[in-house]
Parts: C-alpha cells; structure tokens; sequence
C-alpha cells in the first residue's frame, strides 16, 4: 500500500509503499516501513471482547520482612473487584512490581507458594528473568532457567520472560534464536516481554519481523510491551490483527491505560494493583453487552459513556503514581502503590524492598492522598465499589 504524506499547506510530499505482508518482512525492516504502524486506534476499537486484566501484583514489606498478611489481603481485594465486574483477572507475581530484580531464589519460591497456598483456583503469570547473570559477557539460556523451573513447578499459570541487558543485547536473527532456546525450557505457556528505552537505556523493542517470529511459536502465546514514548503497542495489535496471529498483545503502558481496554486486548500493568476497581469497571463500560447493562440499566446493547471520565481519573491518578523522577525513571511507582494500598486499607505499611533504592520522599503518603481525590469522587459517583480511604 502506498502512503501519501502531506506539508500544512497540503501540498503532496514523496509517496512510499508500506509493507502489509508478512512475507516482505525482514530482519532489519523497520516499524516506519508497515502499514501496521500507520494504523489509527479508532480503527481497532473492540466494544466486544471480554478481555483479561493481569495484574502485576506488589509485594508488601513490614518492619523489613514480607507482609503475607498484606500481600493475601490485597489480592484478595483484586480477585473481589474481577468477581463483580466480571473481568477475568491473573495475578502476576514476582515481576517488576513484585521486585523480582532485588529477590533472591529463596524468595521467589515462597511468593509463589504463598499465592498458591491462598489461591489455589487462581490464575498467575510469574515473572523470569537472567538470575545472575551479571557475571556474564554474553547472553547464556541457562541464566533464565533457575527461575524458570520454580515457576513452572505450579500449575494454572504462563511465564512472562523478562527482557535482560545481555538478551536486549543481541542483533535480531541471534533474539529470535535465544528467546526460541530458551522456549525449548517451557512447559507453561509463555509470554515474551520488551521495553523502551524509556525504562531501562539498554533496551529495544521488538521491530516488526521479530515479533512475527515470536508470535508465530507455539510456546509463546502473547507479549507484553512496555512503552512510554511511541505507541508499540498498537502496532502489535494492528500486526496481529491485521495478520490473524495467534498471538495477544498485553499492555504494559502504565500511561496509557484506556488504550488497550478500547482496543479490547489485555493490560499487564503495575497499575492494575493501585486502580484495580477503578480498571474493572471500565472494562465493564466499555463493553455493549457488560455487567453494568445488565443490573443497572433498561434496554442492552450501550455502553456507559461516562467511561470516558473514568478514563480521565483513573489515567490522571496513575500519572502520578507512574511519575519521572530527575534521572527520567518511574521505577519508585511501588513505593506509591504501597502508600496507596495503606491508604485504602489494604497494608499497614508503605515500606519497599530492604534492598530497592527506588524511592519516594517523606511526603508520598500527602502525595498519593491528593492524587487519589480525583478518582475516589468520580468512583463515588459511579457506584464503583471497593475503592474508598480507609
């Protein structure tokens, strides 16, 4: 397909074909180039599919130890706010926001079992990433595998694989063939997992061929794409939508919430511990045949438009949670989810990771009061239930 590209005064500039087949991909082919990548997202709404919320669960601390009183409470909490909207939810354990990156292997266990301990019909997506592997000079497939296998000795869940410095580091062809070495180790289903820039200096983002041949393996049954600065994720969505790929993107873009609830396709995001009912409900709103039309409203078949203020809030709240620091990093947000769940009651306690450097100030707990204003009265206003200060 060609594109035509326009200056502001509408004169035509140079017209180039766009690649809209798989076939043509390459390895060096660039997002750019696509057709998938000039696809609008109004183009790719979905007011239909029941699409699922993972949940990137936070791993409360007290006095320097986990708080499994407050970890169980506030899953407990998550699983509550799915039941009544009706929205599947998986629990992601030991990921970015469960600080898997300051977990030692003793650790990553025990938040495994305890979730299974407590839930044991639940669904969880546990996080994998290079254990160690720092000590290396290159990527080694063996570095993914200790994690690896204590994931995998739990049944009812997928693995995330984790992006790694030394992982990000390889030219395509040589990605591809690591992450399909490393599948050779799954024996639950898989979801693969990039990064901007934007989060850590050392990452790339899949280009288009890329995620093509991961999509297209058998053991990977979506990915996760954590973006801040370009919509990645919908181009995943136009690609795979556009290619028919047995293949669901997830969202990990913390600032752009609504976007995957519009297109009808799974977030996996930290957000989704902080603004759980907030997330649910929306879901719910968005779509034609929803649990909202059905117990609150005459007639079927129309969405709530409010959805649109409920997107404002909830996305105005976690702005805040997800804010840059001085270096450009958002990484301190599971300091502020902890003030939050305090603040709803969930924890008694906003401490971190002994061992995470990826903090607030003294003033968080003011902070996050303010920023949750706004939702908590739209959340009000709504009916949503299970989001109230404590």
């Amino acid at each position: 397909m060609a594109l035509e590209k326009r200056d502001i005064t509408g004169h035509a500039l140079a017209m180039r074909d766009l690649i809209a087949d798989a076939a043509s991909l390459k390895p060096d082919t660039r997002w750019e180039d696509t057709l998938w990548a000039h696809s609008s997202e109004e183009s790719l709404c979905d007011h239909q599919t029941k699409a699922r919320v993972c949940v990137a669960t936070l791993l409360p601390f007290k006095n320097g130890q986990p708080d499994w009183d407050g970890f169980v409470r506030s899953v407990a909490w998550m699983q509550q706010c799915g039941e009544h909207y009706g929205v599947e939810l998986v629990f992601v354990l030991n990921a970015d926001t469960g600080y898997i990156f300051d977990l030692d292997l003793a650790q990553y266990a025990e938040v495994l079992r305890r979730f299974r301990d407590n839930f044991p019909k639940a669904r969880f997506i546990a996080g994998v990433t290079a254990w160690q592997a720092a000590q290396d000079s290159s990527f080694k497939v063996e570095r993914y595998l200790p994690q690896l296998e204590l994931a995998q000795a739990h049944s009812n869940n997928e693995v995330m694989l984790m992006t790694s410095p030394h992982l990000s580091a390889l030219e395509t062809v040589a990605k591809r063939d690591a992450y399909f070495a490393i599948a050779e180790h799954l024996s639950a289903p898989g979801i693969v997992h990039a990064l901007e820039p934007s989060f850590v200096p050392w990452a790339k983002p899949f280009e288009p061929w890329l995620l093509h041949e991961l999509a297209n393996h058998p053991k990977f049954i979506g990915g996760k794409i954590s973006t801040l600065d370009e919509p990645h994720f919908l181009y995943w969505a136009a690609m795979c939508r556009g290619l028919q790929l047995p293949f669901l993107p997830h969202s990990g873009d913390d600032y752009g919430i609504a976007t995957a609830i519009r297109l009808g396709l799974p977030l996996l995001i930290g957000a989704g511990v902080s603004a759980c009912p907030l997330i649910c409900a929306a879901r719910d709103m968005w779509l034609l045949d929803s649990v909202a039309d059905k117990k609150f409203k005459t007639g079927s078949g129309h969405f709530d438009t409010r959805v649109y203020k409920l997107f404002e809030a909830f996305q105005s709240f976690e702005d805040l949670v997800f804010r840059l620091d001085e270096k450009l990093s958002a990484a301190a947000y599971k300091h502020s989810t902890a003030h939050v769940l305090q603040q709803l009651g969930l924890l008694e306690s906003a401490e971190t990771h002994p061992r995470c450097r990826d903090l607030r100030g003294e003033d968080e707990g003011a902070r996050m009061a303010e920023a949750m204003r706004r939702p908590l009265r739209v959340a009000k206003r709504l009916g949503i239930p299970f989001f109230g200060q404590s």
